[in-house]
């Protein structure tokens, strides 16, 4: 393992915005912010949560614009979630949050009606295994365990395989209502959030001259 990474592994540990519970702990004693995210915040504004958030690039950018909410990225790398972590703490962004899992443990970090709205940016795809795709039925029934009605979902991918899956094969059976949705994100008039920043992984594919897509969602 590298020098740098064992830095920021050691670092991490000094964050009070990053939480990081084994798999062990979670199943004997819970996680003691469950259903109490406000003790944290020190206030009940709305929750946004980044699945797969890498190094929060959308959890951090939308933070900055929207103080009124709470922001919470969630990753299993802790390398990458170090610099998310670093830069709320030096900004200071007290509406930031961090947390270090598994996304199929998700639901163990929040109460039932406690997150209002979720990104999924550039997830895997998951060409040959369909469920385990972020956006499959069996993850979307996860994220309604903790989700508010008309709680907001958005997706955005390079993959065309995982947003026609997403558009067509499951949110017509899913008690969704699609709100907005483009195989080209960056040719359409669409002027929000969306394209309020960029990932390192999008500035890659952009470069490539990839589509990006994007679809939001409301569960209902």
């Amino acid at each position: 393992m590298g020098h740098h990474k064992l830095q920021r592994f050691a670092e991490n540990l000094t964050f009070g915005n990053l939480f990081q519970v084994g798999f062990e702990q979670l199943e004997k004693e819970g996680f003691a912010l469950r259903g109490r995210w406000h003790e944290h915040f020190g206030n009940n504004n709305p929750i946004t949560l980044e699945l797969g958030c890498g190094k929060g690039d959308y959890t951090i950018a939308l933070a900055r614009i929207h103080p009124e909410r709470n922001y919470i990225g969630v990753d299993i790398k802790g390398a990458r979630l170090w610099r998310g972590a670093k830069t709320a703490v030096e900004e200071p962004l007290p509406n930031v949050a961090f947390i270090r899992t598994r996304i199929e443990l998700i639901d163990r970090f929040f109460g039932p009606g406690e997150v209002n709205e979720v990104w999924i940016t550039f997830c895997d795809p998951q060409p040959k295994k369909p469920g385990k795709r972020l956006t499959s039925p069996r993850f979307l029934a996860t994220y309604r365990r903790f989700l508010a009605t008309d709680s907001v979902l958005h997706l955005k991918t390079d993959s065309q395989e995982l947003y026609e899956y997403t558009l067509n094969e499951v949110l017509p059976n899913e008690d969704c209502e699609v709100m907005f949705s483009t195989a080209d994100l960056y040719n359409t008039p669409y002027d929000g959030e969306a394209k309020l920043t960029q990932t390192f992984y999008e500035r890659m594919f952009l470069a490539e001259g990839k589509p990006i897509t994007y679809i939001q969602w409301k569960i209902l």
